[in-house]
């Protein structure tokens, strides 16, 4: 089966936001985790632990090889999943397990396309009517990683201004994040990122979750400053190049374009974007030439190169800022790469 033709609602990405204390007859933790689908629709999901160890029970029931060497064609090899812990600070527990559940998660999500469609992957991964009647809080780890927000000035009319509607309440954690009441309307300055908006309410301007939001107008799609100014976020055009053909797709980075993405950063997120990990990352220069980047020097210099290149062509405002040639990592001839 090949990617294309699996269906929109097939999860490819999913990232533990928080965790949650439940209590009632045993306390026990959840985590909220929120899944992206290759249609591009993101939602929050809970699953406790003992879900996790259930569903990799059933996977290696129905995949696992009986031997790893002599695999058979629909058999393979699962990513591990941390082992259960009896003893111990539950909420410690929990807090430890995140990497690991997430790197569980990415690899689940990077095995054969055909597994994907395995109605026990798909049924975790699903948002039950539980999910989506439940209330997030904080969800601190998908926070931006800076909070130095350049506040604007709606300009316009506010009936014809963007706009959103908060469907949870939102309590903030510091000054730089708005407070939100369910019902209200939020005017809408910028995007922040890919999970952020900023906003106006009651008078109070600051940061926002967009998981907490209805969107009733949305921003302009050149999401601009104000006067003149460029994005406030980093955007990134990508190409997987493979010989099958090319793969493309837009991301956000980083939300202000002053800030530099380190080589790790932008590697780590390439092979979350495209669920692959054997591959390198390049840019072209002004010669059309593929250049292969191996570390943070080489993001630098494509930086510049970029904005050398934009002061000489006059771009659309809303035109991506960079653009990241991946390939495999293997591959140093066929696309003119040099190592």
């Amino acid at each position: 089966i090949d990617f294309d033709q699996l269906p929109h609602n097939i999860p490819i990405s999913a990232t533990i936001a928080d965790i949650e204390e439940k209590k009632g007859f045993i306390d026990y933790f959840m985590f909220v985790i929120e899944v992206k689908t290759k249609g591009g629709s993101k939602y929050l999901i809970y699953r406790r632990y003992r879900e996790f160890f259930n569903l990799h029970q059933v996977l290696e029931f129905r995949y696992s090889p009986e031997n790893p060497d002599k695999r058979g064609p629909n058999t393979c090899i699962l990513p591990s999943l941390p082992g259960k812990v009896f003893m111990g600070n539950k909420r410690e527990i929990a807090e430890s397990r995140i990497p690991e559940l997430n790197t569980y998660m990415k690899r689940l999500l990077g095995l054969p396309t055909w597994l994907l469609l395995d109605e026990a992957i798909r049924m975790f991964f699903y948002q039950t009517d539980l999910d989506s009647q439940q209330q997030p809080r904080a969800l601190r780890r998908l926070r931006p990683p800076t909070r130095k927000v350049k506040t604007v000035k709606p300009k316009m009319e506010l009936f014809s201004a963007p706009r959103a509607e908060a469907i949870f309440d939102f309590r903030g954690n510091g000054k730089a994040e708005l407070k939100l009441k369910k019902g209200e309307v939020i005017f809408l300055l910028q995007r922040v990122n890919a999970d952020w908006l900023e906003g106006t309410v009651n008078n109070q301007t600051g940061i926002f979750p967009l998981s907490f939001v209805k969107i009733i107008k949305p921003l302009p799609e050149s999401d601009s400053e104000g006067e003149g100014g460029g994005p406030t976020y980093s955007c990134l055009r990508c190409f997987l190049l493979t010989p099958s053909g090319v793969n493309t797709r837009d991301v956000c980075v980083q939300e202000d374009l002053t800030i530099q993405p380190t080589y790790k950063d932008l590697l780590s997120r390439m092979r979350n974007v495209f669920q692959m990990d054997n591959i390198a990352i390049n840019y072209r220069d002004h010669e059309g030439d593929l250049i292969r980047i191996l570390d943070d020097d080489d993001v630098q210099l494509m930086i510049r190169q970029s904005r050398d290149q934009q002061g000489k062509v006059k771009r659309p405002v809303n035109q991506f800022q960079w653009e990241l040639h991946v390939t495999l990592a293997s591959d140093l001839s066929v696309y003119n790469v040099e190592a």
